[in-house]
């Protein structure tokens, strides 16, 4: 059977006029700025004027990722499908794709199959602006930096300790480290330099925490660029920058309302990663989703231990939101390469790599369950090469820590496939819930970091090498030190080695560099070797992408 691509499904679809689409999420005309006729930006004061009591939070997260899939972002609008095919009102608040992914080895970010949100073709792509937006205001900040060294350096700023980098929404590695600033004294300074991926900036961070354009304005200024010979932080508020970068981001801080396939209200905004930043969608489109619907369905970035504990620690600390339910998506498949089956034996019945990998759904369960308190449920995102015994063994396993499990068919069947899991949702959204943080911010910075290991990722301890000891001095004298913490880390282990698959114990993460993001709001800390701007694979995606005469895309995925 001939099954057809993500693309041609969401071309098959004939979209409702997004005029429609904002009338059934109840937001009227005077709020709706139209970017042709399936997009919008939805004005903030929306949020203001709506008196509305909030709707319940549901936050989709997932297993420790693997080549095979997990299907978070499909299973998130396929329970948003199902909840409305039974009735309820609800929105979906998911992430922006980035444009690095798009053209590299994961592809687009826009769900899969029948669940999917559409135009994917113009969100996979340049969408509204917003990353082009970001990207303009960090390198607006880099140049304005680099401008005032070469016009006096009346702040007296060390070329040496400049920590501003400049961005680009692409991955080329070519751009990772470099040298600018040559030529001759007319043609700046020299110094060693490199690039972010924008998704990495910390003004993607800041745009997505931020509240209103005066909170915006408020943490653009105080975002660290550098530090003087003195070794005194240099702001973006001293360069007076902030007022212009705001400027730049004034449209991009407004969420962007599509639609799914089944015609569900979506706002998808921001993307920062989850392994460099915090993970999830803007503060203001998860707010609006949740003044306007009675469920309001998101998603955090990677496997719970990253994504979801950082959507719970830093999003819902700042934002003062307190989830409902918790889904943890998983798949057969994913659980048996945890258990060490390699990719092309994923389709034979292998009960004893399916146990064998199944701590890894287990911990991540008992995390969000025990270590935060939230109602949680288990989806199992179905594949046609799941065996019958495969499942139940999954049910069982969950089953003996309390948890609910609810298979989900959302890419083959949309909404219908999502039905039984909506059902689960909405009984999970009333039982009570404990909801707490996995630390305190009043504790010292490497007692935070500490906490996180043992109580979320479950190693034994941390090891901080001596560079970023003097880094937490530093920044405890300077006053950082009540923040949270936003670890950098591998996606594809509880730990900081990637190769450590399933649920590793005894392990020690190593921090090597802890630096402030002191406009977003967070300590980050560097483990393993996380890089900020990705290179593309051998073969692109990007290779299999084309456009027809008559403006038709084929290839994205």
């Amino acid at each position: 059977m001939a099954y057809l691509s993500d693309i041609e499904i969401a071309q098959s679809i004939t979209m409702r006029p997004i005029s429609e689409i904002a009338e059934k999420a109840g937001i009227e005309d005077k709020y709706v700025e139209q970017y042709g006729k399936y997009k919008a930006k939805i004005d903030l004061s929306l949020l203001k004027d709506k008196k509305n009591p909030d709707g319940k939070l549901v936050l989709v997260t997932a297993i420790t990722p693997t080549p095979a899939g997990e299907g978070k972002t499909t299973t998130t609008i396929g329970l948003a499908d199902g909840l409305a095919k039974i009735g309820k009102n609800v929105m979906v608040a998911l992430r922006e794709p980035s444009l690095g992914p798009v053209f590299g080895v994961k592809g687009g970010a826009a769900g899969g199959g029948y669940a999917q949100v559409v135009p994917m073709e113009d969100i996979n792509l340049h969408f509204t602006g917003d990353f082009h937006a970001i990207g303009a205001a960090n390198n607006l900040l880099a140049a304005m930096l680099d401008n005032h060294i070469y016009q006096g350096n009346a702040l007296n700023i060390d070329p040496r300790r400049i920590t501003w980098k400049r961005c680009v929404d692409m991955n080329d590695r070519q751009l990772r480290f470099v040298t600018d600033g040559l030529g001759g004294r007319v043609n700046g300074v020299p110094r060693e330099d490199g690039y972010d991926i924008t998704v990495a900036s910390e003004i993607m961070a800041v745009l997505c925490l931020a509240n209103s354009i005066a909170d915006l304005k408020d943490r653009l200024s105080r975002i660290i660029v550098g530090y003087t010979y003195k070794e005194e932080p240099v702001t973006a508020g001293q360069l007076n920058a902030h007022g212009a970068m705001a400027a730049l981001l004034k449209d991009a801080l407004k969420p962007n309302l599509v639609q799914t396939l089944e015609g569900t209200p979506a706002f998808v905004h921001g993307g920062p990663f989850a392994n460099i930043a915090h993970g999830c969608n803007s503060v203001i489109a998860t707010k609006m989703a949740m003044k306007m619907a009675d469920y309001a369905i998101t998603e955090a970035g990677f496997g719970a231990d990253l994504g979801a504990e950082k959507f719970l620690d830093i999003k819902c600390r700042y934002a003062g939101l307190t989830p409902s339910a918790v889904v943890v998506v998983a798949t057969v498949r994913a659980l048996k390469m945890h258990g060490g089956v390699p990719k092309t034996e994923l389709g034979e019945e292998n009960l004893e790599a399916l146990a064998k990998g199944l701590p890894n759904l287990l911990r991540h369960v008992s995390n969000i369950h025990d270590v935060y308190g939230l109602p949680t449920v288990v989806a199992v995102n179905r594949f046609p090469t799941d065996t019958e015994a495969e499942l139940n063994l999954v049910i069982e396993k969950c089953r003996e820590l309390g948890v609910n499990t609810v298979l989900s068919e959302v890419w083959g069947k949309g909404g219908d496939g999502g039905v039984e899991l909506a059902k689960a949702v909405v009984e999970l959204c009333e039982q009570p819930g404990d909801f707490q943080f996995s630390y305190e911010l009043d504790l010292p910075i490497a007692e935070k970091i500490e906490k996180l290991v043992k109580r979320v990722y479950r190693g034994s301890g941390i090891s901080i090498m001596p560079q970023a000891k003097k880094q937490i001095d530093q920044l405890t004298a300077l006053g950082f030190d009540k923040l949270p913490i936003c670890v950098a880390k591998t996606q594809y282990s509880f730990s900081d080695d990637p190769t450590k698959l399933g649920a590793p114990e005894d392990f020690t993460v190593t921090v090597k560099n802890v630096k402030v993001s002191a406009g977003a709001g967070f300590i980050v800390v560097l483990t393993g070797d996380i890089m900020t701007m990705p290179g593309l694979p051998k073969v692109p995606a990007a290779e299999r992408i084309d456009v027809s005469d008559d403006g038709v895309i084929s290839g994205l995925f």
